[in-house]
């Protein structure tokens, strides 16, 4: 059974920063390519990040130049960092598989006081 554990949201002041983590029980996570989405009460589930099974990486446009997605395929594990977060990136978090296969975390709350 393929799990995806996120960890490290909490509550951080307009400004700050956090550190996503999403470790994977999955054997194909070297091949596999990974993203982080965010959805708030009310609206759809957004594509916030991803990164390919060769690092390449892109970002939503609201988040381009202050989060970094990475990943360490010793660790079946992807990040986020989020660096000058604003009030709007208030949302639960979630780690994706999106190729070959769709598998989702159980989601991690970031909450960002302004």
């Amino acid at each position: 059974q393929v799990q995806l554990v996120e960890s490290g949201g909490g509550l951080v002041q307009a400004g700050g920063s956090l550190r996503l983590s999403c470790a994977a029980s999955l054997s194909t996570f070297s091949i596999s390519s990974m993203a982080w989405y965010r959805q708030t009460p009310g609206k759809q589930r957004e594509l916030v990040a991803r990164i390919s099974n060769g690092d390449s990486t892109d970002y939503a446009d609201s988040v381009q130049g202050r989060f970094i997605i990475s990943r360490d395929n010793a660790k079946n594990t992807v990040y986020l960092q989020m660096n000058s977060l604003k009030f709007e990136d208030t949302a639960v978090y979630y780690c994706a598989t999106i190729y070959p296969k769709n598998y989702w975390g159980q989601g991690t709350q970031v909450t960002v006081a302004s």
